[in-house]
């Protein structure tokens, strides 16, 4: 069973950027598509952005242009860059990947806040 470890959150200042590692254990993580989440104070979960095995990546509108997918399989590591910040982007941001048992399986998720 494969087991996610968000990292990378903090606090920065709008405009500023972090960047987020999911990393996986596991050997078949690299056949495997990752999705990040985040979900605001009040909000309901959200889906940011996704990778497939290949390496193409998807979108939300929201951070299209600003938030950039990546992966090193042979670190079974997602990254999630995040540039020019805003504060709504402050959130707990999670990733996920698809159980061979049904379902998906979550990390425990990073705090990322945008505030100056």
């Amino acid at each position: 069973q494969v087991q996610l470890v968000e990292s990378g959150g903090g606090l920065v200042q709008p405009g500023g950027s972090l960047r987020l590692s999911c990393a996986a254990s596991g050997s078949i993580f690299s056949i495997l598509p990752v999705n990040w989440y985040r979900q605001a104070p009040g909000k309901q979960r959200e889906l940011v952005g996704s990778i497939t095995t290949g390496g193409t990546t998807m979108y939300a509108d929201s951070v299209k242009g600003r938030f950039t997918i990546s992966r090193d399989n042979a670190k079974s590591t997602v990254y999630l860059q995040m540039n020019s910040l805003k504060p709504e982007d402050t959130a707990v941001y999670y990733c996920n990947v698809p159980s061979l048992r049904g379902g998906y399986i979550w990390g425990q998720g990073t705090q990322v806040t945008v505030s100056s």
